[in-house]
């Protein structure tokens, strides 16, 4: 199983994720159709997920040996995000394996409590030289740890 989410499950609330940043659109952020383009919200995904390892676990995204690289993402739209509006994404850890950690990331728009999309994220951890599957490092893992929840289903 890919661990995708079900299409027909309902996304969770605010009140499920236990961290949160802020994030403004900016006018380049929206496309000839009036709302924020799809890829954007990719962006915010990367954008709070590294925004918590270069904080809490001292993520040197130059210099660090183990890297974590992204080798799934998934995102369900289910509301448009417009500028000006601030996003707030949530994100928790649904899986800690080995060698990968399994995000959930939810964009909220200004202070809803409905996500406007809801997304997965996985990163698998590779030696920078030569790219071979390593363990996701101590200090990684104790920085996503206030972030862990039981997985559903």
């Amino acid at each position: 199983m890919s661990g995708a989410v079900p299409p027909s499950a309902p996304p969770p609330q605010r009140s499920d994720f236990p961290h949160f940043l802020a994030i403004p659109t900016r006018w380049m952020d929206q496309d000839p159709y009036g709302h924020v383009n799809n890829v954007q919200y990719y962006a915010f995904f990367d954008t709070v997920v590294n925004e918590h390892l270069i904080r809490t676990a001292g993520l040197d995204v130059a210099a660090t040996r183990e890297i974590g690289l992204v080798v799934e993402t998934q995102c369900r739209f289910l509301k448009e995000i417009n500028f000006p509006q601030t996003v707030q994404a949530g994100i928790r850890v649904v899986k800690l394996g080995n060698s990968s950690i399994a995000y959930e990331i939810g964009l909220f728009r200004d202070e809803e409590t409905d996500p406007a999309a809801f997304g997965r994220f996985v990163h698998v951890y590779v030696d920078r030289e030569t790219r071979a599957t390593v363990r996701v490092p101590e200090r990684v893992r104790e920085a996503v740890a206030p972030l862990r929840i039981e997985a559903a289903g």
